[in-house]
């Protein structure tokens, strides 16, 4: 069986031979890449470049070119046919656009993350203050953010009178919230 063109000795045109109602051989250039059951690909086609130059382009390449450059002229004439005046060219824009809106919106989110971090830094830094009011603090700069450093006095030994086996009570626990 041939590419699905023959079956039980009758023959099957390709969509290009129906298209243009002529007989299809069995050397044509058309039918692999044009098959009956896909009319509206060679039609498409057809509309824009016409048979003979549909012909002629594929028979300058050689074959391992010649499927690439048919989807590319079905491409091509589906965007002529949606945009006489501009084609592909109209599309590439268009997309070219769409990228651009794309890459401000990715812009603006990532500075809204930067000023997020920003915040969250300053109420850090805030939090720290109102815990350990008398440290000592010195403000660096890191890839252009300022942050605050707090230096912590060196821990005392502890001694038998410390309840609170050194660490720090939590702020709030569940058992204080429930009143417990």
């Amino acid at each position: 069986m041939e590419s699905g063109r023959r079956q039980q000795n009758t023959v099957y045109p390709c969509a290009a031979c129906k298209s243009l109602r002529r007989r299809c051989s069995d050397e044509c250039v058309l039918a692999p890449y044009f098959p009956s059951s896909e009319p509206l690909r060679f039609t498409i086609v057809h509309k824009v470049y016409g048979a003979s130059n549909i012909v002629r382009r594929l028979q300058e390449l050689p074959e391992h070119q010649r499927s690439d450059s048919i989807n590319s002229m079905v491409y091509e004439a589906a965007a002529r046919i949606r945009d006489p005046v501009y084609g592909c060219a109209g599309t590439v824009t268009q997309l070219q656009q769409q990228i651009l809106g794309l890459q401000e919106e990715l812009a603006k989110a990532q500075a809204e993350i930067l000023n997020m971090q920003c915040q969250i830094a300053n109420l850090v830094s805030l939090i720290w203050m109102e815990m350990f009011p008398s440290q000592e603090q010195e403000t660096i700069s890191v890839s252009g953010l300022q942050q605050d450093i707090i230096h912590m006095p060196e821990k005392q030994p502890l001694d038998d009178s410390d309840t609170t086996n050194g660490s720090l009570e939590p702020l709030c626990t569940h058992e204080k919230a429930m009143g417990i």
